[in-house]
């Protein structure tokens, strides 16, 4: 995990993290741990090298994605974490049931799992100091990404750049972006308390990201009080519920934003709440049942394998890179 400004899963990862030292159940070192909670496939070779290791130890796989319905790519990678849970976790659980269908039609099997939602730091992602909503003013709308990947939603922002009608509305972007804006002001990614001052001084939340499994970005905005416009992709339509509009396309969007904002009270009414510690609670009560199963165990054959799938992405990877490079006349 990682300090400072990041993707939503780190986000989510930290905030976890603190309930559970605030509980008196992590552990820092995973020779010393009952369970691991492992995330996606990152440092997948570290985790089975410890598996094979402590063959005793419970593994709980956090599983997003597919990596596929994201990237447009890396269907093996999609394998690989598949095969992760089928062969070396214990448990699997996904952070929305788009997430869990869309691995299904990709090829996951698994049956012991469960869905739960990410939640966000309370301490920091609440309604304390909310700007309070006018008529009288610009309605203020806010969009956040850490990513620049275009299917973030930047094809729509860049409509709404062009098209919104900026003496009725205000519209920021904070995060990473891979195009200029003209009228919608852009600030570079801020650490957790800075996002936090700036959607709480903000109206509406927008995200036209797509495949997005459960957006962190959105309930982080959810938890400042900020109903919603979001794509109707992804994990988005289960995370408003009806706190918040869905939109099918571009042209869909302005006639939402009044809506939004015609109704603006009642749509914050039905804002849905997303508690960390109830979150936790979630995760320690499935972490707990793991402790009185049986526990799954790889032997060094399994490892090699795994290693040899892991790498040959990885230089499938490099060498697809390489190419739309030399292509693309930058090599």
């Amino acid at each position: 995990m990682k300090d400072g400004p990041w993707g939503g899963a780190n986000q989510f990862l930290k905030a976890l993290r603190q309930i559970f030292i605030k509980l008196g159940i992590y552990e820092e070192n995973p020779f010393m741990a009952d369970v691991v909670l492992f995330n996606s496939h990152h440092n997948i070779l570290e985790a089975l090298k410890l598996k094979l290791q402590k063959p005793g130890l419970i593994f709980v796989h956090r599983v997003d994605g597919p990596v596929f319905f994201i990237r447009n790519r890396d269907k093996l990678l999609d394998k690989i974490i598949f095969k992760f849970s089928a062969e070396v976790a214990d448990f699997t659980i996904f952070q929305s049931a788009w997430s869990l269908e869309k691995c299904r039609e990709l090829g996951f099997k698994g049956n012991n799992i469960a869905i739960i939602h990410n939640a966000p730091d309370k301490n920091i992602f609440n309604k304390e100091g909310k700007a309070h909503f006018s008529r009288d003013r610009k309605t203020r709308i806010i969009a956040t990404s850490w990513s620049a990947n275009m299917n973030k939603g930047f094809e729509t922002y860049q409509f709404i750049d062009n098209n919104l009608d900026f003496d009725k509305y205000d519209f920021i972007f904070v995060g990473n972006s891979p195009i200029r804006f003209k009228n919608i002001r852009h600030i570079p990614p801020l650490n957790s308390c800075g996002l936090a001052r700036e959607l709480k001084k903000s109206d509406i939340f927008m995200t036209a990201s797509k495949n997005d499994p459960c957006s962190n970005s959105l309930i982080e905005a959810l938890a400042c009080g900020l109903p919603a416009l979001v794509l109707n992709s992804g994990g988005h339509p289960e995370l408003i519920s009806k706190g918040g509009e869905l939109f099918e396309n571009n042209n869909e969007i302005i006639k939402k934003l009044e809506k939004l904002t015609n109704n603006y009270s009642e749509y914050r009414k039905n804002i849905p709440k997303y508690d960390i510690r109830d979150t936790a609670l979630k995760y320690i009560d499935i972490l707990r049942k793991q402790k009185g199963e049986s526990v799954k165990k790889i032997n060094f054959f399994q490892y090699i394998i795994f290693m040899c799938r892991f790498y040959f992405i990885n230089f499938k990877n490099i060498l697809n890179y390489k190419i739309n490079k030399l292509i693309n006349g930058n090599g």
